[in-house]
């Protein structure tokens, strides 16, 4: 009789597992959809179903009770759902638990992405799927990553995925231009992202496993024989990543700087454009209302709002603003 349970208790698990699987891979399958126009918010929705189903069949194999229920006496009160079912933990009740397996920042992408469903439930923000891919993409990965750590490699996914081919021109320019940082993203959904961001930590801020950054740059030439792979990664520790890495960081973190005022100024004077001072500088952030924090230009370093600092995203708009003056800021 202890063996049937013992069997059943498995089988249990390994649905869910499964149907974790499924779940994971219809959101890849729907956000890499050239079709699609609903990307961001079904695969945000799949992949917390995934990772739920993932850490519920984690909990189970560990004897872990993983239902909402109120404490009578010594008895157990399970919670149940308006049509009478037993209530299951959800994903942030799932990533709270003491001996929840996730790593720190696979959590805080986790708990990006849930807040991010909550904030766009209501809301449509049609320049998420370009402007949050790194975050979507980690996400991905961790979950391959998890899903054979906690329960074998037999569920592995990485066979089921596949670079897919761009319509799009790789070697395109994505350069970001002022107030494009965030367009078309509703204010609060902007907020939210700030808002969060913010309060991590730069380590946290730049962990692969938060948001997965990568550059692509094209291969002029090919020998006759060898693969021809559209996409090939370069171990930044090998003598041509360390060569690309003095411009640009390839899979690795990348150091989301800050800047004081008076840096950006003297950037800028260095650069050649040395004309340019701080009243210049004030004018222009203010012109263009660039301490709205929604526009992702900088943040206040405490609490208290005493010292703003500025991102490069900002560094870049006024380099620009400079480029297109260069007569009125340059000898």
């Amino acid at each position: 009789m202890a063996a049937k349970r013992k069997r059943r208790f498995k089988s249990i698990a390994d649905n869910l597992v499964y149907q974790s699987r499924e779940a994971a891979l219809s959101a890849v399958q729907i956000f890499n959809n050239p079709t699609s126009k609903f990307k961001s918010e079904s695969y945000i929705v799949l992949m917390i179903i995934a990772w739920t189903y993932l850490l519920h069949a984690y909990y189970r194999r560990k004897g872990v009770d993983y239902r909402y229920y109120e404490k009578r006496g010594k008895r157990k009160r399970y919670i149940r759902t308006s049509d009478g079912q037993i209530r299951h933990w959800d994903l942030t009740k799932c990533l709270k638990f003491s001996e929840c397996p996730i790593d720190r920042d696979t959590k805080n992408n986790l708990r990006f992405l849930i807040g991010l469903r909550n904030v766009i439930e209501h809301q449509m923000a049609v320049s998420l799927d370009d402007y949050l891919s790194g975050r979507y993409h980690a996400c991905a990965l961790n979950f391959a990553t998890y899903i054979t750590k906690l329960h074998g490699d037999r569920f592995g996914i990485e066979d089921h995925l596949s670079y897919t081919i761009q319509f799009r021109d790789l070697m395109q320019s994505q350069i970001v231009r002022g107030s494009e940082v965030m367009e078309g993203i509703p204010s609060v959904v902007s907020d939210y992202i700030n808002e969060f961001d913010n309060s991590l930590a730069d380590d946290e801020f730049n962990s692969r496993k938060f948001s997965e950054r990568l550059i692509f740059t094209r291969k002029l030439a090919n020998r006759p024989g060898q693969a021809d792979r559209a996409v090939e990664f370069l171990d930044p520790e090998s003598a041509a990543g360390k060569e690309l890495n003095k411009l640009y960081v390839v899979l690795k973190e990348t150091e989301r700087r800050k800047f004081l005022p008076s840096e950006i100024v003297q950037i800028m004077r260095d650069e050649g454009y040395v004309n340019f001072n701080m009243h210049h500088h004030t004018r222009l952030w203010q012109s263009h209302n660039a301490k709205e924090e929604r526009k992702g230009f900088g943040t206040y370093a405490t609490e208290q709002r005493k010292q703003w600092y500025w991102y490069e995203s900002w560094l870049t708009f006024v380099r620009n603003h400079c480029e297109e003056n260069r007569q009125k800021y340059c000898n």
